[in-house]
């Protein structure tokens, strides 16, 4: 990360880089979301987005570019983030639209402080449906806020009819539900009607609620309990290995301290809408504009999202 944030930098004229660079306590760090960009929202604390676009940048530009967002996700998480990126076209043909609001390369870099193995800075990658946060302390990675869209979630036309961006957040949740008696999907199944959105939104902190909701994980047999994990690890794995693994220890030591919660139908088409929810972190999907064919997924950590609890240790040891 260190060495693709650099090299970035090094490439940009002194314009490009003071759209690109921000003070890492910058509170433009927190100011995340997942709309197109200039949408006019009733939510005070989002604003314009910031930072250097693709469509600004030279050719070899964005292949540095393209390189720093590699270098925070997986080959999937990547694979899926350039997908979702690429569906702007499709949008964009779909909705007659000149290419302004549409369009694969309005995607937003920031760089937040100073590249660094030993220091503290982060880093964005933004746009339509897409949010990648990261945060670096002394060499240890944060990845969250992490936000995954498609629209359209399946490509039903045109010739990339049947492209699916993020299928297995969708199928994997529904195998799951399914696998569930009826009795179980009594408790799992929270509300007939899916939710609009996720309920998180683009809040700086997740947050919830009440108390978690639906099934516990602990009243799972094993053959569900297997299939909650293995969705859980779809999300995990959207980050390297390295923080993957990080992302793995603490679902570990949740146990089955877990709960599923469902809205909405739980058949391919139904509007539906999905939750997990541990101690330590959430997860959110949701298919229901469109007529269902709009995902909204999200990672989020309770208390660690934009590395607040990896800087409170870092400051508190430091100090």
């Amino acid at each position: 990360m260190n060495e693709c944030a650099g090299r970035l930098l090094a490439a940009l004229d002194a314009d490009q880089r003071a759209k690109a660079t921000f003070p890492f306590d910058s509170d433009e760090r927190m100011n995340w979301h997942y709309i197109p960009a200039n949408t006019q929202i009733a939510v005070d604390s989002l604003k314009e987005r910031k930072g250097l676009q693709l469509r600004e940048m030279s050719a070899y530009q964005k292949h540095l570019a393209s390189a720093l967002l590699a270098a925070g996700l997986s080959q999937t998480g990547y694979i899926k983030a350039v997908t979702i990126m690429s569906l702007e076209d499709v949008l964009k043909v779909m909705e007659s639209d000149s290419g302004e609001r549409r369009n694969p390369e309005k995607y937003y870099f920031s760089i937040f402080g100073t590249p660094s193995d030993t220091g503290t800075w982060g880093y964005r990658v933004e746009g339509h449906h897409l949010s990648q946060n990261f945060t670096v302390v002394a060499g240890k990675v944060v990845h969250g806020p992490s936000f995954f869209g498609a629209n359209p979630a399946e490509v039903r036309q045109g010739p990339r009819k049947g492209l699916r961006a993020l299928a297995r957040e969708d199928d994997l949740g529904i195998e799951l539900i399914h696998t569930l008696d009826e009795q179980q999907q009594k408790v799992t199944i929270v509300d007939a009607v899916a939710y609009n959105d996720i309920l998180t939104a683009a809040s700086r902190k997740a947050a919830l609620k009440g108390q978690p909701s639906g099934i516990s994980a602990s009243r799972m047999n094993n053959r569900q309990f297997d299939g909650l994990m293995t969705l859980i690890g779809e999300y995990a794995h959207n980050a390297p290995d390295e923080v993957a693994d990080a992302r793995i220890t603490r679902i570990n030591q949740s146990g089955r301290n877990i709960y599923f919660a469902w809205a909405g139908g739980i058949n391919h088409g139904d509007p539906h809408y999905y939750r997990i929810q541990t101690p330590a972190f959430l997860i959110e999907f949701d298919d229901t504009q469109d007529n269902a064919n709009h995902i909204h997924s999200v990672w989020r950590d309770f208390s660690g999202d934009f590395g607040e609890d990896l800087l409170q240790s870092h400051y508190r040891d430091s100090h």
